[in-house]
């Protein structure tokens, strides 16, 4: 229940008690200029008394607290509410009828009407009204008595419609309020759920992100120290094997030359984890540079090639490619038995191509587990930049891998 059904049901129960004082206040100076009779005047009095004993019952009834449901605002009526609305009423003709002012005290009426009678008895609730108002006024002249009766009736109809629909339109509201109410609590439990979810997902996310991180760091490793550790275990192997003092020594240069490859790569990778051979050269010059380094330290010949206008790659975008090319040449001087390597570098417009090709032994493409690690990174690597990696093999032809990744110039 609202602030205005309280006021409106307080009004209600005391407000029959102000008019009836005031009419009984107005009626008393008025005996001599109405020339009442004793009998009149003497009549009066058991009626007031009746009004105020039918007030008090219909407090101590509770008539005013049943009226309007308190969660709703709904009017409800029972039994004590319509005998209390008539008794009322037939007083108050009464009263009328023995001095108009206690008119004053009949208009009450037209105010609860609606809360104390259900349905069309409200409406004869009204008329019933209207004629002790069209009484009061009337001065018992009949033709005008029929005249202010159809007035109040008519004024009477046309309140009681515009209050039908002032309370639809109340009820309306406080429904509507109910449901944004609801809506209201829903959309809370809701919010509390998806940020139950958006924490869960975060975890995920930082769970991501390390798992993440640890395979970007394995395939860092792998590509820089392990890389440099098989280059010196074969040197150191081909040292052994070599009956050559000169060419024993060569060996040892180019395993020595390896060890501090390795070592410097793996300090650089502690610092910042980027190709070391990218800190003065871009990827075409860096490529270069690594293949004729593969070439000189496997005996194997090998050929660089670079297709289409050169532009400046993203820093991450020249990491992933050498990454990718220098683990297809280990890949190669480990499985291949090559006599002959070709690695392509080609600006396509909107991608980047890296192709690295031999004459090799080849393998079987649905064995790709015996190439361990290598293939597997080289497409993590370029998948972490929306590329792919595809490889082409067969034994005893030869393999091709090939990488592409979307062309992100430098920022």
């Amino acid at each position: 229940m609202n602030d205005h059904d309280e006021w409106w049901l307080r009004f209600c129960r005391w407000g029959p008690y102000a008019l009836l004082a005031l009419a009984t206040v107005i009626a008393a100076f008025t005996v001599d200029e109405l020339e009442m009779s004793p009998g009149e005047v003497y009549a009066v009095p058991p009626l007031l008394v009746t009004a105020l004993a039918l007030h008090l019952w219909a407090g101590w009834a509770g008539v005013w607290s049943g009226t309007v449901d308190p969660d709703t605002g709904v009017v409800t009526h029972n039994f004590a509410c319509v005998a209390y609305y008539v008794v009322r009423t037939f007083l108050a003709f009464a009263l009328t009828c023995l001095n108009p002012f206690y008119s004053i005290y009949a208009v009450i009426g037209y105010f609860d009407a609606g809360h104390l009678l259900p349905g069309r008895w409200c409406r004869v609730g009204l008329l019933v009204t209207a004629v002790t108002m069209a009484l009061s006024q009337s001065g018992g002249a009949w033709g005008l008595f029929v005249a202010l009766f159809f007035l109040h009736a008519a004024l009477t109809m046309v309140f009681e419609h515009l209050g039908r629909k002032a309370e639809a339109d109340r009820l309306a509201k406080a429904a509507t309020i109910l449901a944004l109410e609801d809506a209201n609590a829903r959309l809370e439990k809701a919010l509390s759920e998806n940020a139950g979810l958006h924490e869960q997902l975060l975890v995920q996310a930082r769970e991501a992100g390390v798992t993440a991180e640890r395979t970007r760091l394995a395939a860092e490793i792998h590509d820089t120290i392990a890389q440099a550790l098989t280059g010196i275990v074969t040197q150191l192997q081909a040292a052994t094997d070599s009956p050559d003092p000169a060419a024993t020594a060569a060996h040892i240069d180019r395993a020595t030359s390896l060890a501090r490859t390795g070592l410097s790569e793996a300090r650089r990778s502690v610092r910042d984890l980027s190709p070391a051979a990218l800190e003065h050269d871009d990827l075409p010059e860096a490529l270069a540079k690594t293949v004729t380094e593969w070439a000189r330290s496997t005996a194997t010949r090998a050929e660089f090639t670079v297709t289409g206008a050169v532009a400046p790659l993203h820093d991450e975008i020249q990491a992933t490619l050498l990454r990718i090319a220098q683990e297809a040449l280990t890949n190669t001087a480990k499985h291949a038995r090559a006599s002959r390597v070709g690695v392509t570098l080609s600006y396509m417009g909107d991608e980047i191509t890296l192709d690295v090709r031999d004459d090799g032994r080849g393998f079987d493409p649905g064995a790709e587990s015996g190439l361990g690690f290598g293939l597997t990174g080289m497409r993590a690597r370029a998948e972490r930049l929306a590329g792919t990696v595809d490889t082409e093999s067969e034994p005893g032809f030869g393999t091709a891998i090939s990488a592409r990744v979307p062309l992100v110039n430098h920022a």
